[in-house]
């Protein structure tokens, strides 16, 4: 047995499907099949129940699989640990975005992180909130950057910025020309909203509920660029994060106006396990983050 053998049984419990654990492992599909038969024969247990064409574990299955992903869990706190007693900035680093975020922020931080960090290999990925937490706690990420919310407070959070959420109008529309709109006159108003699973579609909700508006329940985005399509189109008006608002405030048949009073906006994280040795390396990550976004958004305190 060897590390190796968790990681096939791990991304087979994962993606319940031989080919597709296969591909995430980088093995033909004979190899991972037959590394799991023979950790079969090597433990003395039947993982598996191979008389369906689905991917079923038994109960003793499901349990090693459990104590797969605990071993494996230590195995990246080895290395974290190691790689400490390094270069600190330097090596592989995975960063988990939530796709609200990370297609508008990666434009100003990479630059900056390249800059800072040059022997720091980053490798980006973008998962909706849920996916990204459970990626976090598996060690299949380092550290990830998303809106603050409850599912997250387990972690270790660094704040890095506040980001304002200005309101999105179609050309022609009542408030078109005006220089702010304070969300009190949001009352009686319906606004579009992204699906569930997306994190700013909470709290968007929640100043607007808090304003006494209420959401368009004939239609949810699955993306910000829906949402400013629909408004194009003259659907309804919406709230967007001011990293995915060009700058001349206008384009493309949509017009953005900032809301006051009070300013909608969300805190931006930097959030890793509590147990990561690496504390230092993500307390310096945030740094140059923060500092970029500092003359973008909103700083912290």
């Amino acid at each position: 047995m060897n590390i190796r053998d968790l990681e096939y049984l791990v991304a087979l419990s994962e993606h319940q499907h031989f080919r597709k654990a296969a591909e995430a492992c980088f093995v033909s599909q004979p190899t991972l099949s037959g590394q799991i038969r023979k950790l079969e024969d090597e433990l003395g247990v039947v993982l598996l129940e191979r008389t369906s064409r689905k991917v079923l574990f038994t109960d003793a299955g499901m349990q090693l699989v459990r104590q797969a992903q605990k071993i494996l869990m230590e195995v990246k706190v080895l290395e974290e640990m190691a790689s400490q007693q390094g270069e600190e900035m330097a090596g592989p680093l995975h960063i988990g975005f939530i796709p609200t975020v990370g297609p508008y922020l990666l434009p100003h931080i990479v630059p900056a992180l390249k800059e800072a960090f040059p022997e720091l290999e980053l490798f980006l990925h973008e998962a909706q909130t849920h996916q990204l937490v459970q990626q976090l706690e598996e060690g299949k990420l380092d550290c990830i950057i998303l809106a603050s919310v409850k599912e997250t407070e387990h972690f270790k959070e660094i704040p890095l910025y506040l980001e304002p959420m200005l309101l999105a109008l179609p050309e022609g529309h009542k408030w078109s020309k005006a220089e702010a709109v304070p969300m009190d006159d949001l009352r009686g108003e319906t606004l579009l909203m992204l699906a569930d699973g997306h994190c700013l579609r909470d709290q968007a909700m929640g100043f607007c509920f808090a304003a006494g508006a209420k959401e368009d329940s004939r239609f949810r985005a699955t993306s910000l660029e829906t949402l400013r399509n629909m408004v194009a189109a003259e659907t309804g008006i919406t709230l967007l994060p001011k990293l995915s608002v060009p700058e001349s405030m206008q384009r493309d048949g949509v017009v953005y106006v900032k809301a006051v009073d009070p300013e909608p906006q969300r805190l931006i994280t930097l959030d890793y396990r509590p147990g990561s040795p690496l504390r230092a390396r993500y307390e310096k990550l945030a740094k140059v983050i923060a500092d970029a976004m500092g003359k973008v958004c909103n700083p912290i305190g």
